[in-house]
């Protein structure tokens, strides 16, 4: 068995649009979105351990380690490792380099969690499928699916039905615009559209257009909430088409190339933080385990 992954990557993704369909008798809101990974992301480290703890090795500011959705995705991954092969997993330290914001509506936590149970179920030889793993990670996140199944899609339910899409290959500019939205805020919002028209992927245009197609209907109750947000999207609106992702406060715009990606970046204002990404097409954690490159 093998005894450690380190360097194993967990992209961001954007929300190339987000649309609130309807509302489940639970309380749950049914989405459809274009969910678009790209290549900034968090790094983890693994390395197996004889006693079977699972444990985090470093501090992660304000996520104390058992609310972190990683170390609670692996003990889902335990426990079911145990049902099926009739004894516990072997334990695993996790270390973590963040460098994705949180409530930043990039997927940063669901993302890392994904990592984690491919790379788990990797190192414990647990034989897990894609779809089993999909499965486990759902109930503590709607992202997580998407990270492990790896590729651009067309999501819609509350985030478990996912179609495979060509998604634009182009740069995109990220602003933080230094506050973190809390998504719970926002779906109960009683002003927030819950009723956007269903589409289809045959309405989709062109790839390199989807930036461009629909909206995000968490944006106006993000900008109404939080002021900065509002002000990102009116900035980085003079380059494109700015949206924010997700639920917030993450706002994009897609650019052709680097070039103009760097030229946007020079003009950022100095109070903001902001970064440059390429699209990705397939999850990188995936390559580097079928290829066995880790």
């Amino acid at each position: 068995m093998r005894r450690s992954l380190h360097d194993c990557p967990a992209p961001a993704k954007l929300n190339l649009f987000l649309h609130v369909v309807g509302r489940r008798a639970d309380g749950y809101h049914l989405l459809q979105s274009v969910f678009q990974l790209i290549d900034r992301g968090d790094t983890l480290h693994f390395d197996v351990r004889d006693d079977g703890r699972i444990q985090r090795t470093n501090e992660v500011p304000g996520v104390p380690e058992e609310s972190d959705l990683i170390v609670r995705a692996l003990q889902r991954l335990a426990t079911a490792y145990g049902e099926r092969h009739g004894h516990a997993a072997s334990g695993i330290d996790v270390a973590i380099q963040k460098i994705l914001p949180m409530g930043g509506g990039l997927g940063g936590g669901s993302s890392d969690a994904a990592t984690a149970l491919m790379a788990a179920n990797h190192l414990w030889q647990a034989g897990f499928t894609d779809a089993e793993l999909m499965e486990i990670g759902l109930p503590l996140g709607a992202d997580i699916p998407f990270f492990i199944y790896g590729q651009t899609a067309f999501v819609e339910g509350v985030g478990e039905a996912m179609q495979p899409l060509a998604g634009p290959d182009c740069w995109y500019v990220v602003v933080e615009p230094g506050v973190s939205v809390p998504t719970p805020a926002i779906f109960t919002a009683q002003d927030l559209t819950r009723d956007t028209k269903p589409v289809r992927i045959a309405d989709f245009p062109e790839a390199n257009l989807l930036s461009e197609f629909g909206k995000n209907d968490l944006q106006a109750v993000a900008s109404r909430l939080f002021p900065p947000v509002a002000k990102a999207i009116e900035w980085l609106g003079q380059y494109g088409a700015a949206r924010m992702t997700g639920s917030g406060a993450c706002v994009f715009c897609a650019l052709p190339d680097e070039a103009t990606a760097d030229r946007v970046l020079g003009q950022v204002p100095t109070a903001w933080r902001a970064w440059k990404a390429r699209s990705l097409q397939r999850h990188p954690m995936k390559s580097l385990l079928q290829n066995n490159e880790l």
